[in-house]
């Protein structure tokens, strides 16, 4: 509860500040095999698709998560499309597309051009080492669908390493392990603005 608690608060004043929390991945070694794996995961190109059961439960989630973006993006098209790129990015990495839009929110605020104080880039606040250690020089970390797959494969390794323990995981996405601001802060607008239940018709809107 304490950690709700302290998560909303910090939340509720990132937004009146409108600052980010973005931090920085930290460079480590990894072995070849893991290098490999993040290596072909960036590398997809297939064109991002919503993955649910049926046409109208993926029209439902857009629909909800669509309306709680609207002010932050107010292009229709361009927010339809970066929705369907995270929902897309997130599932294929075994995320939960809502707690990445959380991350987002609290990364970034949702910009696309962000750069933190050491060079974090875009949505997701993806270190350029990355691109070097798994990725190729043409690989521009502002591009929508770039920045994505790698902020999902990053985390997705980060999980990994903690053995499905999300919250450390978000810890090290962040730079901060071992320290609760971060975790408390994407766990929380995780479940005040991004909360989703399929089927629910009670998916109100969260403003933002």
């Amino acid at each position: 509860m304490r950690r709700c608690i302290l998560g909303s608060l910090m939340l509720l004043l990132a937004g009146i500040s409108g600052l980010s929390y973005a931090g920085s991945q930290i460079e480590e070694p990894l072995s070849n095999s893991v290098k490999a794996l993040m290596q072909r995961s960036v590398s997809d190109r297939a064109a991002p698709t919503l993955t649910f059961a049926t046409e109208e439960e993926g029209r439902a989630w857009m629909n909800a998560m669509s309306e709680r973006l609207k002010k932050r993006m107010p292009d229709a098209r361009y927010r339809e499309d970066f929705l369907r790129t995270v929902h897309y990015e997130a599932s294929r990495a075994g995320l939960d597309p809502q707690m990445v839009l959380g991350l987002i929110q609290v990364e970034s605020g949702f910009k696309k051009y962000a750069v933190s104080s050491v060079g974090a880039r875009g949505f997701m606040q993806v270190m350029p080492f990355w691109v070097r250690s798994i990725g190729a020089n043409d690989h521009n970390l502002f591009l929508l669908r770039t920045n994505l797959r790698y902020g999902c494969t990053i985390l997705r390794h980060y999980v990994d390493i903690e053995r499905g323990d999300l919250y450390r995981a978000l810890g090290r996405y962040n730079g901060s392990l071992g320290r609760p601001e971060y975790p408390n802060l994407v766990l929380s607008a995780w479940r005040k603005h991004w909360d989703y239940t399929p089927g629910n018709w009670n998916n109100t809107p969260k403003n933002i």
